[in-house]
């Protein structure tokens, strides 16, 4: 139904007037029952005829002084969304009304629409931000604490899962609490927000996990075992060597180390329409607390824009993970972090990415490891469909052959599996496009 009311949304014509030509993008919001829906709007006018496309869907109308008119078409036959609204200056506003081609009913909403703006000249920016506030939500409703443009770099820091900073003084509740959320101008939902990992440091000395194993993972033998656990183990961080140690080792673990490799537990943004916010435990399509551990320095995460300016958290900081988070925490701890983030219009995915220099990974998230299985698996063949123009009988040849698997998380609500596939094994395909 979400698809169907996107169209609804509408057109952005009456701005056609203000400016003498429509041709451009928009973002177009329809009140739907008090819900917010967001959409894009690429509008393109000849003389009185107005053609272009509305989340993908195409639309034709008419545009006569300031009047607008047009009608959009929905792939189910019998869906059409019949707009009709008024130029004031740079916004247009009016009424849509939705038939739902099943059921022949029809939603009335109102809608307002705006030209997105255009980026200001100079290079890509720079920004340093320092956090004061931490939020325990991805939420759509929480205002953007920075506002940055396609190409800019964002330089912060992060709390540690219980809301300790570099210091070790605690700043906000535990629960993974987040940085942002960052506003990115001109991604609208319909888009993917690309989010480049170019710096992870460590910024204090010590990290704090688990000496359990989360229940998911125990058959009743080793649930008997680890009764007595559920202790907080704190962790040395040797900056210099690269390793941490227990604290406190017992004597089996003295010589016990674990490589550093710092990660981040959490990128997500906002969920998308009529979506209640989401806790910063929870994960899903639109990321959040993924807990994979190729969130590193030099990769790339991609996740689909389901709110205007996507709006950006990041948070959860370990400085070392074993796949799955098995023992609830990982090397919890505080970090240094640096991300340059894009935007890819008119792109679909169906689940978070995560691009390495050595793989293509989707990561599927779901309240079973089955579902995350399929999640995956469709998400990986999608990826090799968009931009490797594969067919299902080459997808299918191709994943058999070189498809991998890795579990990212098992101590949460969702589970997640990760479907990977070798860089080096898709280079005779020729050249992906993003």
């Amino acid at each position: 139904m979400a698809k169907r009311l996107g169209w609804l949304l509408f057109l952005a014509p009456s701005l056609l007037f203000a400016q003498g030509n429509p041709a451009g993008d928009w973002q177009v919001m329809t009140d739907i029952y008090g819900n917010p829906l967001h959409q894009r709007l690429v509008l393109t006018s000849e003389g009185g005829k107005l053609t272009g496309e509305l989340a993908g869907d195409k639309l034709e109308g008419t545009v006569s002084g300031k009047a607008v008119h047009f009608v959009a078409k929905g792939d189910n036959p019998g869906d059409t969304a019949e707009y009709t609204g008024t130029l004031e200056g740079d916004t247009i506003s009016g009424q849509a009304v939705l038939t739902d081609g099943d059921d022949k009913s029809r939603t009335l909403g109102a809608f307002t629409a705006r030209r997105l703006p255009q980026r200001p000249p100079g290079p890509p920016r720079r920004h340093e931000f320092t956090p004061s506030t931490y939020y325990r939500q991805f939420s759509a409703s929480t205002q953007p604490v920075l506002t940055v443009w396609p190409g800019d770099t964002i330089h912060t820091t992060t709390v540690d899962a219980a809301g300790a900073d570099a210091g070790g003084v605690t700043r906000v509740l535990g629960g993974n609490p987040q940085t942002g959320p960052f506003y990115v101008e001109t991604a609208l939902p319909g888009d993917v927000l690309a989010v480049h990992v170019n710096r992870l440091r460590l910024n204090r000395d010590y990290a704090i996990s688990d000496d359990q194993i989360v229940g998911r993972a125990l058959n009743s033998q080793l649930a008997v075992k680890m009764k007595d656990t559920g202790k907080t183990i704190r962790w040395h961080l040797d900056l210099e060597r690269g390793v941490a140690t227990p604290a406190n080792p017992t004597d089996h673990l003295k010589q016990y180390t674990v490589p550093l490799r710092p990660m981040l537990g959490c990128v997500g943004v906002a969920p998308g329409f009529a979506a209640a916010p989401s806790p910063t435990g929870d994960s899903g399509r639109f990321g959040g607390n993924m807990d994979f551990n190729e969130i590193v320095e030099g990769a790339t995460v991609y996740l689909p824009v389901l709110q205007p300016g996507a709006l950006l958290y990041v948070g959860d900081a370990h400085a070392a993970q074993g796949d799955g988070e098995l023992t609830g925490n990982a090397l919890e701890t505080s970090m240094e972090v640096e991300l340059t983030v894009d935007v890819l219009t008119h792109k679909s995915i169906l689940s978070p990415r995560v691009e390495s220099p050595t793989h293509l990974m989707a990561v599927g998230l779901a309240g079973s490891l089955d579902e995350a299985l399929r999640t995956a698996t469709a998400s990986l063949a999608q990826w090799l469909e968009q931009d490797y123009k594969l067919t299902p009988p080459e997808i299918a040849q191709v994943l058999g052959t070189a498809m991998e698997y890795s579990v990212n998380e098992v101590a949460d609500r969702n589970v997640g599996i990760v479907a990977k596939i070798k860089k080096e094994r898709l280079a005779p395909l020729g050249a992906a496009k993003p």
